[in-house]
């Protein structure tokens, strides 16, 4: 007997349901719920893989001003629910959150807005793009204040400086670029990479400057000379390209992360290689230092996230990914770090204990950036999906 249609309660889409009578019931089993083979994902969610997200969502608002890829997004330091972020379609944005209303385009790129960040005392934005351009406007005013160029090659990322109106910037054309920001002036030009400076940053006591590169060196300059003090090169160092690196916060120590699965710890002031975090079999992702503990967060595309001791140099615990660790996000000076993941989850972990505590979805696609809110209350990530999303922290402070 062949029956054909919908059963009851699964949803017809306006096709006839249906019913099996009494008397066509031949012999009844009764079946241990137990003994029924498991339902893959793909099955319950239409075999697309990412049902999940679609059904569930944990997010408190949505932004989705962007019309593709969203790549960067940063939080006002100062303003709990200001939020700026930038991405494929050539555009960024400066919103609030929970706020449909009053979203400004940060308008004037060309290509791909690659990196968005706030000055210290929340006064200035920044956006940059792969157009070479970067464009700073005043949050207050919502006006365009100045445009800063280079070379014309694409800008990576931008960095201010953590007490003052200077941005530095890595490019394309292997060169760092700082400029004053109140009057759009290049202050200096860093040059001795050979290849695309592609992460950096000032050392948090705002005396010099570290970057990485392509071309699998690290240097440390003097920004007021614009000469590296260090290059950090060779046996000992990487040997592909560095992707990321964060500075500890009494300006000592760069931990840095590469291409070739390995990351590495160095003294700022001496440019020595002091020390290795061995562990990842992937490309190194991302890189943060806890602001309250002597421990870094690396992601890598091997699906995971790990903890370390830098003081003795040691794991504290591996966190397991289903898909390989994009981004990493401290949450302020608690014990808690987030990560995203090319899944399209947001996770957060329980760095002494390496547990889960929360797990966000919402996003059906890879989740390229996180920022934390200055209250420590919303955690907004953005995504491929196009989609910026916030979900509430509150609960890890």
């Amino acid at each position: 007997m062949s029956i054909s249609g919908e059963l009851p309660g699964e949803g017809s889409d306006g096709e006839e349901e249906v019913f099996i009578n009494e008397e066509d019931i031949i012999h009844e089993i009764t079946i241990d719920d137990e003994d029924l083979p498991d339902r893959d994902e793909d099955d319950e969610d239409g075999g697309d893989g990412m049902g999940d997200s679609e059904v569930v969502d944990d997010s408190t608002y949505i932004f989705q001003g962007h019309k593709d890829e969203v790549f960067t997004v940063a939080c006002s330091p100062t303003d709990t629910s200001l939020v700026a972020s930038g991405g494929k379609d050539d555009r960024g944005f400066l919103w609030r959150i929970g706020s449909a209303e009053g979203a400004l385009e940060l308008t004037g790129h060309s290509d791909t807005v690659s990196t968005v960040a706030f000055s210290s005392d929340g006064n200035l934005l920044a956006s940059g793009s792969f157009d070479g351009q970067i464009n700073v406007w005043n949050t207050a005013t919502r006006a365009l204040q100045g445009t800063l160029e280079g070379s014309g090659s694409g800008f990576e990322w931008l960095k201010w400086h953590p007490r003052g109106h200077l941005i530095i910037a890595g490019s394309e054309d292997c060169n760092v670029w700082m400029w004053n920001a109140d009057h759009s002036t290049i202050l200096n030009t860093f040059a001795g990479h050979s290849s695309t400076v592609t992460c950096g940053d000032f050392t948090p006591d705002g005396k010099l400057v570290c970057t990485g590169s392509d071309d699998a060196t690290l240097r440390i300059w003097d920004p007021r000379s614009a000469q590296s003090r260090h290059v950090v090169r060779g046996h000992g160092y990487h040997t592909d390209g560095l992707t990321c690196l964060s500075v500890t916060l009494d300006s000592q120590t760069v931990v840095s992360g590469s291409k070739d699965n390995s990351v590495h710890i160095v003294n700022v002031n001496s440019g020595q290689v002091v020390g290795s975090l061995v562990g990842h079999t992937n490309s190194i992702e991302c890189v943060g230092i806890s602001s309250s503990y002597g421990w870094a967060a690396t992601g890598s595309m091997d699906q995971k996230l790990i903890i370390w001791d830098l003081a003795h140099q040691s794991s504290r615990c591996v966190c397991e990914h289903d898909e390989g660790v994009t981004s990493l996000a401290w949450l302020g000076s608690s014990r808690y770090v987030a990560s995203g993941c090319i899944d399209g989850k947001v996770r957060i972990w329980d760095s002494l204990s390496g547990d889960c505590a929360r797990e966000f979805s919402g996003h059906a696609d890879v989740v390229q950036s996180l920022a934390i809110a200055a209250d420590g209350n919303a955690l907004v990530s953005v995504s491929t999906d196009g989609s910026a999303r916030v979900f509430d922290i509150s609960m890890f402070k």
